[in-house]
């Protein structure tokens, strides 16, 4: 019996990993349902080849082709549709009930969507252990670390190190960071991927959720998790053990290999994706500069100071990468506006889903204020 996959998200970056992973595997594989935000004509040309439910989240619609449409139609499809496992490739906080209705609908999540963990990474964590379901990461990172440190006492575990490209702003001196473009920012030197994360890479606020996931995932303090700028972008992570040895995974910057293994678990992927022949490559690694990535400096000051302190940094780094895409803002605004949201209380942790998003819409609404009033005034 082949395995039932929904994926979130379909036509980003993930998404068309998965189904590129999909089509290598038909005899193991088959989807269930797929969603988009807006993109109903790729919905049904990829309807065309594996006659999946179709989902468009972000307006309702007339096609008949469509099961689900409009506000909540992700919502009604996990709970209606049957599959073994949920993809979940969809952008930023939008991502957090799509993940919580998986695990509550009896499927096991293959989770793209760091926001998820972020937002509310003991709740959904409780919440996976206690249904006795899986939360497999699919950031080559962490799932880099995942495969590293599964079936190793924890104990025996010093630190672990999640690498970075460091962006398409490595190399260039500080003095020049208030000359930024929008355009700039997008041009990653590894990674094909959507604009807001992106954005994150170049600011590196996407590798302090990350530190801020894996605190969260693999229950270390924030002392435990270090970051290495690595511009090869070929070691995905590293774990380093109490015998000093250190352990990591390699291969090229293809998605497609931690998606495969996110679907095979606890298999591994058998496929052509990302073979890497080391052969006349050099790998190189240098420290974060904190002066250059105040974010990332943020956020691992969110996680000493715990409560909703790394909520409050994911949503209020939204809103400012929203503004700068619309070029309402600099770069250099971003990480000032995060900062500066940061100086609120935030140390209520939520103990609800409901009051996650409670706390994130308030978290919004500050930030947008702040910005109106301070930034644009």
């Amino acid at each position: 019996m082949r395995k039932k996959i929904i994926i979130l998200g379909v036509t980003g970056s993930i998404g068309k990993g998965t189904l590129d992973v999909i089509r290598e595997n038909r005899d193991i594989f088959e989807i269930s349902a797929i969603s988009a935000h807006n993109s109903s004509e790729a919905l049904i040309n990829i309807s065309n080849e594996f006659d999946p439910i179709l989902v468009l989240s972000g307006r309702d619609s007339n096609d008949t082709k469509i099961t689900y449409s409009g506000i909540g139609s992700i919502i009604k499809m996990l709970e209606n549709t049957e599959a073994d496992i949920v993809v979940n490739g969809i952008a930023g906080s939008d991502g957090l009930m799509p993940s919580v209705t998986s695990l509550l609908s009896g499927k096991n999540l293959a989770l793209a969507n760091k926001e998820t963990i972020v937002m509310a990474g003991k709740l959904i964590m409780n919440l996976a252990g206690n249904l006795g379901k899986k939360i497999i990461p699919v950031d080559s990172e962490h799932s880099a670390i995942f495969h590293l440190l599964e079936n190793r006492d924890p104990d025996s575990v010093e630190e672990i190190i999640l690498t970075a490209s460091g962006g398409p702003f490595r190399l260039l001196p500080l003095d020049n960071f208030n000359k930024i473009t929008l355009e700039d920012s997008l041009k990653h030197p590894t990674w094909a991927m959507g604009r807001k994360i992106t954005i994150d890479s170049a600011t590196m606020a996407n590798k302090g959720l990350e530190v801020i996931e894996a605190h969260e995932l693999f229950l270390l303090p924030g002392d435990k998790i270090k970051v290495l700028i690595h511009p090869e972008s070929r070691v995905h992570s590293l774990i380093r053990t109490t015998d000093a040895s250190m352990f990591a995974q390699i291969s090229d910057p293809d998605m497609r290999i931690p998606i495969g293994n996110a679907l095979f678990y606890p298999q591994l992927i058998t496929s052509s994706f990302g073979k890497l022949d080391l052969t006349d490559q050099s790998l190189t690694f240098f420290k974060a500069d904190f002066q250059k990535y105040p974010l990332l400096k943020s956020a691992y000051k969110t996680i000493d100071a715990g409560g909703a302190y790394p909520l409050a940094f994911n949503a209020a780094n939204e809103i400012a990468v929203e503004y700068f895409i619309n070029k309402k803002i600099n770069f250099l605004e971003i990480s000032n506006i995060v900062f500066n949201i940061l100086q609120d209380d935030w140390s209520i942790k939520p103990g609800s889903f409901n009051e996650v998003i409670e706390t994130d819409l308030l978290v919004r609404k500050k930030t947008i204020n702040y910005i109106e009033k301070q930034v644009r005034k």
